[in-house]
Formats: structure tokens, sequence, C-alpha cells
């Protein structure tokens, strides 16, 4: 019998029957289209993990040690925390430790260890800045210095000795200056170059040692080819200023070397009006005189007591003789006195330290001195450093006018004059002339 509603035939009764199991199914049936009728597995019920105990509950203990995540009779799926029921904090190393990140307090003062870091690397700056400062005033004050005379031309030289011998000479050259400043300064307006200062600087391990040799002294000419003209000099008696008038300072250094027998290692001259930058630059040099100082033809005049010279007044005093009671010899003892405060005054803190003193007395002094080729800044370093210690004194004389065709000269003392180089070539103590 069928249980379809009359009117059906047995062919829609099948087709019913496909779509009811396969189909969109009949009308008000639960089942989707093309859905298949699975059969159904009843799970055992989950057991849910032990829930974890609380510091309020009895009995609570804290963890005793790092927790693995391992737990027998438990299949854990994270990194060491059951599948399901509230999470467990993580623990940390020691008892209580959730390994939470704490949150950040106010950064306390940095410790030791950091601020020693911090010292380090600001002196390792310092060290840097200052490196590099010097490496490059080096450069620049060598390529400034200049090397002009050629020491390794003069012929027939002397055997070197004991200790460095420096030959400083002060030039009456005007180069540089204008003819109102040679008013100024009264220099004069006299053509050619002579010598106004002569003075030979021992440095040696038993003290530094000055000895001024007066333009006028009367000394050999020797034999000389000069190095730039090719003219060839003979022999002749005459003022030792002579020698640097006629070929320059190669002559005189020949001239020097043939009357005392002392070698001479290094050459530097300085003129007029470098002489008087020098001193702007340094700020002045204070001088004290015991009575007043004046002199119409050098220009000097000033009253007794401590004053600062500036360059023109500097000039003035050192060139001043004829107030002096010993003339040309009481002006070398001036000259020394003068070049050993400069020196004193050029390396004191005052003038190392200050960048805007150091650099101007540094540039000044380089574009005035004239050196020989050889001359290397450490060797201009212990001529300047020599000068501020050194053992004072003029050249023994025998006679201070003595009557020549050329004039009234000095005459040395020739056998004081040997001892006294004999002791210098040796770097021995001085004693001539020593009280």
């Amino acid at each position: 019998m069928s249980d379809w509603p009359a009117g059906r035939s047995d062919d829609e009764q099948n087709r019913n029957r496909d779509r009811e199991r396969y189909g969109r199914g009949a009308a008000g049936s639960p089942r989707p289209e093309n859905a298949r009728v699975m059969p159904h597995v009843q799970r055992p019920p989950r057991q849910r993990a032990p829930e974890p105990r609380r510091p309020e509950d009895p009995g609570y203990a804290a963890a005793p040690g790092y927790d693995s995540g391992y737990n027998e009779g438990q299949v854990y799926r994270g990194a060491g925390r059951p599948p399901h029921g509230p999470s467990v904090p993580p623990q940390g190393p020691y008892a209580g430790d959730t390994g939470a990140r704490r949150p950040r307090g106010p950064r306390g003062p940095a410790g030791p260890r950091n601020w020693r870091r911090r010292i380090g690397y600001s002196a390792l700056g310092l060290v840097l800045v200052l490196l590099i400062t010097a490496v490059g005033t080096y450069i620049w004050a060598d390529g400034k210095l200049r090397r002009e005379v050629d020491l390794a031309s003069i012929e027939d030289r002397p055997e070197g000795g004991e200790g460095t011998n420096f030959l400083i000479v002060g030039s009456d050259s005007r180069e540089g200056l204008s003819e109102e400043e040679q008013q100024e300064m009264h220099t004069g307006s006299t053509e050619g170059q002579r010598t106004d200062t002569i003075m030979i600087l021992h440095v040696g391990a038993n003290g530094n040692t000055m000895v001024s040799l007066p333009r006028d002294s009367w000394v050999t000419i020797p034999a000389f080819t000069g190095s730039v003209t090719g003219n060839r000099i003979p022999e002749s008696q005459n003022k030792i200023n002579a020698a640097y008038s006629s070929e320059g300072p190669e002559l005189l250094v020949r001239t020097v070397e043939y009357n005392t027998g002392l070698r001479i290692d290094h050459y530097a001259e300085i003129g007029f009006g470098g002489f008087a930058n020098v001193v702007d630059a340094l700020g002045g040099v204070e001088m004290c005189f015991d009575e007043p100082v004046q002199d119409e033809n050098s220009g000097a005049d000033f009253e007794a007591g401590c004053q600062t010279l500036d360059g023109a007044e500097s000039l003035a005093f050192n060139r001043q003789r004829y107030q002096e009671a010993e003339g040309d010899l009481g002006r070398t003892q001036n000259q020394q006195e003068f070049l050993g405060t400069l020196a004193d005054q050029a390396a004191s803190p005052g003038t190392l330290l200050n960048p805007f003193t150091l650099y101007p007395t540094m540039s000044a002094s380089l574009d005035a001195l004239i050196v020989d080729e050889d001359m290397s800044l450490w060797d201009l370093r212990a001529m300047f450093w020599a000068m501020r210690g050194a053992t004072r004194m003029n050249i023994p004389v025998a006679d201070p006018g003595f009557a020549t065709d050329k004039g009234s000269a000095v005459l040395w003392d020739e056998a004081q004059v040997d001892l006294l180089m004999e002791q210098l070539i040796n770097d021995e103590e001085v004693t001539v002339g020593q009280e």
C-alpha cells in the first residue's frame, strides 16, 4: 500500500525518495542540499585541568622551583600550559616570582662603571683633538720657516765638538718697514745690510752659554768664494761686520768659525721689522731699569723702574749704546738681558696656554726668522729654551778702543778666547770670565 497521496505515481515517489536522500529534500526537511547522512559517534566528555591553587586557598605553597610544563597524566598543547581552563601565570626561577616584566621606575644615577666609561671616552676624545691640533700646528709652522742659509756650501770648516752651537744674528734689515715706520723706529734708510747683534749660543750637558761678539770686533776675514755671487774674497783684516756686509750669512759663519775654531751647527737671523712684530704679538716685554735710559739716535726714552715695552720701544732699547759706559760692550749686555726676558715670557704658561697669544707670536717669529737649511722646529725650540737660563757673557776683550785704519775696533784677548772656545768645544763648564 502506497504511503504517498493519491494522484502520484510510483515514479514520482521514487524521484521524491532520491531527492530526499541526495537533493533538496522534501518541504520542511532539515537536511541541506547534497548533504549525506553520517553516523554520529558519541565522544567521551573531556576532563578539565585542575584549577590552580590560589594563595588564599588553605595549604597553598609557592612553587619551589622552575615549572618545566610536564604533568603526569595530562597532555599539554602549548608551552607548558593546559589547553583549557584559566591561564596559570608563568613561574620565575625564584619562589613567588611570576616571571612577568615589572614596570620600570624612574632611572637612578648612573653607576660608577658607566661614569668611568664616559670619562674614558671624553679623555680619549680630548687626546685625539690635541694630537690633531699638534700635528696640524707642526705642519703649518714647518711650512712657514724660512730656510735660506746654506751652511753646507761653506769651505774649510772645523770639526764638530760636543753640544750644539747656534749663531744668532740681528741685522739692520728694513725689510717690510714703510718709510713712516722707519722714521718712527729711528732706523734710518741706509741701504745694504749690516749686523747689529752677533751671539754664539752653546747648548750642552754642562749648561748653556751665550757669548756676544761686538760687531766692531777686529778679526781676520778668511778667503771665501761666494755661493750666491761666485766672487772670490781674499783674506783681510777688518771688523767682523764687514763679513756680513760683503757676502751675507755664509761668510759671517765662515769668519766666526775661522777666528774661534768653533763649528756653527745652526744659524738664525732676524731684522728690525721682524723683531718689533714679535714683541707686539707677544703683547710687549716687561723690562726694569735702574736708571733712566735716553738715546736720541735710537729713540730710547725710558724712566727708571719696570715698564712694558712695545715693539718699537724694544728695538730702540736694544740699539741704544751712546749712554753706555762701555759703549758697544754695554749694549750687547742689554741685548742678552732682553732676549732672556723675551724667551721667558714666550715660554710662560700665559703664552703657551693662550692660543690668541701663542699663534700670533709663532706666526710673527716664523715670518721674521731666517735660518739655515738644516734647522728643524725642534732645533728652533731648543734655541729659544736655552736662551732662558743661559750664562751670559761678552767674548774676552783686550782693547775695546783698538785703533785701526777702519776706525776704532774691539780687540779680543786671544789667550782667554782660546780657553773659552776649548771649554765650549769639549762641552765643559765655562770658567772664563766667571768671578
